[in-house]
């Protein structure tokens, strides 16, 4: 947080009666607004859903991690399990997914497409075009705050099972209405190319 300064606002208060107008100020204001002025604890001890956390906030360590301030973290912290699976399987990471990608079609719109074939937008697959969030909601993924395992992974990609996210699904196609060439850019192995596609095509990614 930001402290506030108007330096072109100064007030001036005798000193032996400073207290007296703070506290005064303070009673007039909750008094007078007893909702939207209300003061909220800036690191909550509850997170989403009202689980409680003791040893660490997971709003705080979840926009640290977000802003990239967090660095070399390489586990959900065991405390915050439920907290980021809550957010991963309700409501408000579809809308969140959803807002990007309404974001990147306007943004989208305002191009001066050529329309010589050379137009091409790239999607990453994991978390972008398709969604793990089966894999990591198991009992031995558990949200990432056990240790990653490649080979059990490996498993789950090789399934080709995976969701697409609604949000980028849509906004692939109206990509291919604007006249975008995709291509898909991805870090997975070259042993799992075909489930991949298979995969992608499977849930509506065909072109």
């Amino acid at each position: 947080m930001l402290p506030l300064h108007n330096t072109n606002i100064h007030i001036t208060i005798p000193k032996m009666g400073c207290w007296f107008f703070i506290l005064m100020l303070t009673i007039t204001t909750a008094v007078a607004s007893p909702i939207k002025n209300q003061v909220h604890l800036l690191r909550p001890h509850s997170g989403s859903a009202g689980y409680k956390h003791s040893d660490i906030n997971c709003l705080s360590w979840r926009l640290a991690v977000e802003t990239d301030n967090l660095q070399d973290w390489t586990l959900v912290p065991q405390a915050c399990k439920d907290y980021v699976g809550h957010y991963m399987l309700g409501k408000q990471y579809r809308d969140d997914c959803d807002f990007v990608a309404a974001e990147a079609y306007n943004y989208a719109k305002g191009l001066n497409l050529t329309k010589d074939g050379k137009d091409i937008w790239v999607f990453d697959i994991d978390e972008t075009t398709l969604s793990n969030i089966p894999y990591y909601a198991l009992d031995s993924v558990a949200f990432g705050s056990i240790p990653y395992n490649a080979t059990s992974f490996d498993k789950w990609t090789a399934k080709a099972v995976a969701p697409a996210i609604p949000g980028s699904l849509k906004l692939y196609k109206q990509l291919i209405k604007l006249g975008f060439k995709i291509v898909f850019l991805t870090g997975t192995r070259e042993a799992f190319k075909e489930p991949r596609i298979k995969n992608l095509k499977a849930v509506g990614y065909t072109q």
